[in-house]
């Protein structure tokens, strides 16, 4: 992608600057600027909007397409990069054409139905993978196909009464009723009858007389069913029908989004969050995009009194943003809403690293709250040439300069260190750019950074070694062994292990005493992982005064699982009476003394 994009994407962020002036923080669309995405698939799960798409390949002049992609945001502005969670690679009995696919949530797994080429018979089928995380790895889930008859775009909807059904299909429309396992069906697929009452009328083709082309997405919302489709080949645009039940009888209801963007197909994934509603598509906005290189994009929008859809259009600033960014606790570097000449690879610390950095390549970040001021910039990067410098700057990439951070070579492009330099005049709520400047050629790769408060009413971290990069630095345990885990870390390379415990109120625990702020409001996030069992975790501030001894609870208990991470967070307002002579900020349990891994911990 580098080669297509890197030199005109500075050009056209700069016009997205300069044109685009909204009275509010928004969000830039096209939402990915690193590779050409297409099929846009959302999913709520635990407060986080997850977005699952096709990848189509550089300078494609067809659908070549071998992985997907997933990306996720809080704010609806700023997209974290969780890079390709799954391929044809995974599907052994598959040798072609990753389109569009699906993910649904049920049993505690994530299931994600997509289409490809069988390669013993060279027919579509649709097949299945699962994953015990939404970002993945996803394994195939039956090592043949789910069910295939030539046709594509797979579509998942689980009703209120439990029943799950799989839509898919072009040049038709069918569905077959999922087993509560989601990987077998009952009954034999049925095909919907694709009438002009129910999906529109196609002018001219009386072998194919309605507009229902492909790319079915049903849901339900205050009792009635959506089905939103691709119309009309091959200049789609994006109409809907509806009906009283799952299954029909559908009812054409006309147009969402009319015919545009520069891409001859369109596939829509409609989706609340937060409050908002939301539309995502694709278009071929970005240089060289088109029919077959094309990018995902979303606008919110509300519905009409009487529950149809307004007419949407596309737009290159895309939805408010929803809430802030947080500066001071460790953001990745690949969570950006806009990312000028550079591209996203797996870090060798896991996750994924921004790379490919060259002289006046830029990163922003929407929406940045440094409240009542920064006084530092911690980066975490690696160079295998002599390194390059980071300049913050606020507004735009040629903005106020608030601070530069020098990045040394480190002997190779994943051979990390942290670096830290001054900030000033870093307050208040900004669009954060992240320039890098130096010689020619690559000069550094940077997997993620984190401001350090300089006081004031914006507060700032608590914790020392919140992400536990530096062992078991700032940390000790109430009971049992604490050990740095280099074999599980929910982002970079470690992560606390606390094992032997003998009671549920052992854990990890920092004191905090002399950084607390008597009836202040502070927020706690942390992940948590469990080494055996299932048990209820939470943190917890213990707060002695005058003798008195007493515990605040600082994020709500939820369930955590030995397959993956799980994020506490709460916001708690913390005080006392007398004279505080010890706080303590720990992860515990509510019972049974499971191990527990602590990772990226951040009070604040």
């Amino acid at each position: 992608m580098r080669s297509v994009l890197r030199t005109v994407l500075c050009v056209v962020s700069l016009l997205l600057a300069a044109v685009v002036v909204p009275s509010a923080a928004r969000a830039d669309n096209p939402i990915v600027q690193t590779i050409y995405t297409a099929d846009p698939a959302p999913l709520v799960h635990n407060g986080r909007l997850y977005l699952y798409t096709g990848h189509d390949e550089d300078g494609s002049t067809y659908f070549t397409m071998r992985d997907w992609r997933v990306y996720s945001t809080t704010d609806m502005a700023n997209w974290t990069d969780h890079g390709s969670p799954m391929s044809l690679a995974t599907f052994a009995w598959a040798d072609a054409d990753a389109w569009a696919g699906h993910v649904a949530y049920r049993n505690g797994r994530f299931y994600w139905y997509v289409p490809v080429r069988q390669r013993s018979t060279g027919s579509k089928v649709i097949g299945v993978a699962v994953s015990d995380s939404p970002t993945g790895p996803f394994r195939d889930a039956l090592g043949r196909p789910l069910v295939g008859n030539g046709e594509i775009d797979p579509n998942v909807f689980i009703d209120d009464d439990g029943q799950a059904y799989l839509y898919w299909g072009n040049p038709r429309l069918w569905y077959v009723r999922l087993n509560q396992d989601m990987i077998s069906y009952s009954g034999s697929p049925t095909q919907i009858p694709l009438t002009t009452a129910g999906f529109g009328t196609r002018p001219g083709n009386t072998s194919r007389p309605t507009l229902y082309e492909e790319g079915p997405w049903v849901f339900k919302r205050n009792g009635l069913y959506y089905n939103v489709f691709a119309a009309e080949c091959c200049s789609e645009f994006i109409g809907y029908s509806t009906a009283p039940g799952p299954t029909g009888p559908w009812t054409y209801r006309g147009t969402i989004m009319p015919r545009q963007g520069g891409s001859f197909t369109n596939h829509a994934g409609v989706i609340d969050y937060k409050g908002g509603s939301y539309f995502f598509y694709h278009n071929g906005a970005l240089p060289g995009g088109g029919g077959f290189t094309r990018s995902v994009a979303v606008e919110k929008f509300t519905y009409n009194g009487d529950g149809t859809f307004p007419t949407i259009n596309m737009t290159a600033a895309g939805p408010p943003q929803v809430g802030t960014l947080d500066p001071y606790v460790r953001q990745e570097a690949e969570t950006t809403a806009w990312a000028s000449g550079v591209e996203t690879e797996p870090s060798g610390e896991g996750g994924m690293n921004v790379g490919f950095i060259e002289n006046g390549d830029h990163l922003k970040v929407k929406g940045v709250a440094f409240g009542g001021g920064a006084s530092s910039f911690t980066a975490r990067a690696a160079s295998a040439t002599s390194g390059g410098r980071i300049e913050l700057r606020l507004g735009s990439a040629t903005g106020t300069l608030v601070g530069t951070c020098t990045v040394g070579g480190t002997g190779g492009w994943q051979t990390w260190t942290s670096v830290t330099c001054p900030v000033s005049g870093a307050t208040g709520t900004h669009d954060l750019y992240l320039r890098f400047t130096g010689g020619s050629g690559y000069l550094l790769n940077l997997d993620w950074w984190r401001f350090t408060s300089g006081g004031g009413s914006g507060g700032g971290e608590l914790l020392t070694n919140g992400g536990m990069e530096d062992g078991t630095t700032g940390w000790t345990t109430s009971g049992g062994t604490l050990s740095a885990a280099t074999g599980v870390a929910h982002a970079g390379s470690r992560s606390l292990l606390n094992s032997g415990r003998t009671a549920a109120w052992n854990g990890p625990h920092q004191n905090v005493t002399a950084k607390l702020t008597n009836g202040r409001s502070y927020t706690t996030s942390v992940w948590v992982r469990s080494q055996s069992g299932s048990p209820s975790a939470k943190a917890t501030l213990t707060i002695t005064a005058d003798g008195t001894t007493s515990y605040h609870q600082l994020t709500p208990a939820r369930t955590v699982g030995t397959n993956g991470w799980t994020e506490l967070t709460g916001t708690a307002t913390v005080s006392w009476t007398g004279t505080l002579t010890n706080a303590s900020f720990y992860v515990e349990t509510a019972a049974g003394t499971d191990g527990l891994y602590v990772d990226d911990a951040s009070f604040r």
